[in-house]
């Protein structure tokens, strides 16, 4: 990557294109991501399990509303997710943190629903645990494109770079610096729910199939088992539309291949 403009501060901000590219791990096809430690569980020293909590499974299905602007579901997913558990500041986390996927607009929206959501539901009397902001100082400057590129590369399995990144090399700055430095950075979210909505998100985005199968090993690499992903599509082939389902179904199908799974 080239460091010819070093980043001063962490006030940069990524362009809307930036969201569109989708480019978070090695997520443009021809990018060569080296493999070792791909199987290492980075967020959590629990065994694998091979279900979902009912926590987990609602993650999905409010990415891929969101990134519908389905507002009915994703008000239903929404107070689906609170019943299970889901903190009102992971909730809102997920929704901030799709920007980066989706776009700002559909956050905008989806942070809209959600306060109606949580205030539909003081009004009926449930009190939903407000959960906490983020428990450590996010890094700046120098540190925090350190930080970002050390999260990039233990979720990618190894340094992210190719062509695109030859020919854009801000485009992994602003990746490095914001995605994974000021986003999963943030700890009020763990890494296996960011990625759960992160695929749940993709799915439902026609046309970036790539980035979907790449997250799918990504999702693998946080922890989450292969058979909590194939839950994952059969929540969204439940749920959500046909054409979802299957790109999620797909993606998996060929994450485990390239995995030797």
């Amino acid at each position: 990557m080239s460091t010819d403009t070093p980043i001063a501060h962490r006030k940069t901000t990524p362009l809307p294109a930036l969201i569109v590219l989708f480019l978070g791990l090695g997520l443009v096809s021809g990018i060569a991501i080296q493999n070792a430690e791909a199987s290492q569980t980075m967020t959590s020293s629990q065994p694998v399990s091979k279900t979902l909590s009912a926590k987990q499974q609602s993650i999905p299905l409010i990415a891929a509303f969101m990134a519908t602007s389905d507002m009915p579901k994703l008000s239903a997913a929404l107070n689906q997710g609170l019943d299970a558990g889901l903190t009102v500041s992971e909730a809102r986390e997920i929704l901030v943190q799709l920007y980066a996927y989706v776009g700002f607009p559909r956050s905008l929206n989806a942070l809209n629903e959600l306060m109606t959501v949580v205030q539909a539901r003081k009004q009926r009397g449930i009190q939903d645990a407000p959960g906490r902001e983020p428990g450590r100082a996010i890094p700046t400057g120098e540190a925090l494109l350190a930080a970002g590129t050390a999260n990039q590369t233990r979720i990618s399995g190894g340094p992210v770079k190719g062509p695109v990144f030859e020919f854009a090399p801000v485009i992994n700055q602003f990746l490095q610096t914001h995605l994974f430095g000021d986003i999963f950075e943030r700890d009020n979210l763990d890494w296996q729910s960011r990625e759960l909505a992160t695929v749940g998100a993709l799915a439902a985005t026609p046309g970036v199939e790539s980035q979907l199968r790449s997250h799918m090993q990504a999702s693998m690499r946080v922890g989450l088992s292969a058979d909590q992903l194939k839950q994952v599509t059969e929540l969204l082939a439940k749920h959500a539309d046909e054409p979802t389902a299957n790109r999620a179904s797909a993606a998996l199908t060929q994450a485990l291949a390239a995995s030797g799974g």
